[in-house]
């Protein structure tokens, strides 16, 4: 048996004609079934961006969006314009392990559907999202993001065309910028507190300063008083039996007052040897002799 080849007979089962069908043969095959693609040739887009914020700040951020749920920068359907159904993984074979400095984090979506801002996607696959976190100094850190998409029948690979990276950072950054607002206000309220109880305190000292100056003003007042009943007691005597004439002036021929009857209490206000100038309870100036009076039992 014959067939043409180039308008050219060349028998059947001659080399020349297996030359000539296996070439066709694996054209047709790998146009029916493409080969999978290495994702360790594949290069994405990927993004860096450094934060004014201690290592510790911002991996909280990170880790809030990696946990989120939720494949920021794109789509399946129009009417659902949020990804949802994502998790946070230690690792995935989407990505080749990381050699480099900093702690990585992973989310992923799984069944998700020709995403958009990927690359020719197509089909049924998975979307991988990798964040690595690098400490700089103490108060700076950078953050890498890279985002892939697989899919699962024939593990075509598909990176993403920055619009997935940009979302993610821009996330960060807003948890990131709001823990510091929280930072702050708490901070400031603290400042606050500590400024109300400063405040406070400075009341109760000066609350307890006047109530010590009080006591202590009400103390030297009480004993002032005790001085004055002393004296007081010391200057009074009481008229000897049978009673007394209160004399106008210090002599025995002086006009009488008044009389004063036995026991009847004076106030000592001049002394001479002789005699007492004295006022009694109703307030009366006069004079009597020293020997008439005595002291108070």
């Amino acid at each position: 048996m014959w067939t043409t080849l180039e308008s050219r007979p060349v028998p059947l089962g001659t080399p020349a004609l297996a030359c000539a069908i296996i070439p066709a043969f694996f054209l047709v095959f790998f146009t029916v079934f493409p080969p999978a693609f290495s994702n360790n040739a594949l290069t994405t887009p990927g993004l860096m961006r450094e934060f004014s914020a201690p290592v510790d700040e911002v991996r909280q951020a990170v880790v809030y969006v990696v946990r989120d749920q939720i494949i920021h920068g794109t789509l399946v359907f129009d009417k659902t314009p949020i990804l949802n159904g994502a998790e946070a993984v230690s690792s995935t074979p989407l990505f080749d392990p990381w050699t480099g400095p900093g702690e990585v984090y992973y989310k992923i979506r799984k069944d998700t559907i020709a995403p958009r801002h990927f690359l020719d996607s197509g089909d049924q696959g998975t979307i991988a999202v990798r964040y690595v976190v690098i400490p700089i100094d103490a108060n700076r850190t950078r953050v890498k993001i890279d985002a892939i998409y697989m899919e699962s029948a024939h593990r075509a690979f598909h990176p993403s065309d920055g619009t997935v990276e940009k979302s993610e950072m821009k996330e960060i950054k807003d948890h990131l910028e709001a823990q510091q607002e929280a930072a702050a206000q708490a901070a400031d309220a603290r400042r606050r507190a500590l400024s109300a109880e400063l405040v406070r305190q400075s009341l109760v000292h000066q609350q307890e300063d006047e109530t010590s100056r009080l006591n202590s003003a009400n103390a030297e007042e009480k004993d002032l008083q005790q001085q004055v009943t002393s004296l007081h007691h010391e200057l009074e005597r009481q008229v000897k039996s049978p009673g007394a004439d209160l004399k106008a002036a210090p002599f025995r021929s002086a006009a009488t007052v008044r009389e004063l009857p036995a026991k009847a209490s004076v106030l000592i206000l001049i002394v001479t040897p002789h005699w007492l100038g004295i006022e009694t309870p109703d307030g009366q100036h006069g004079w009597l002799p020293t020997e008439q009076l005595e002291q108070l039992p």
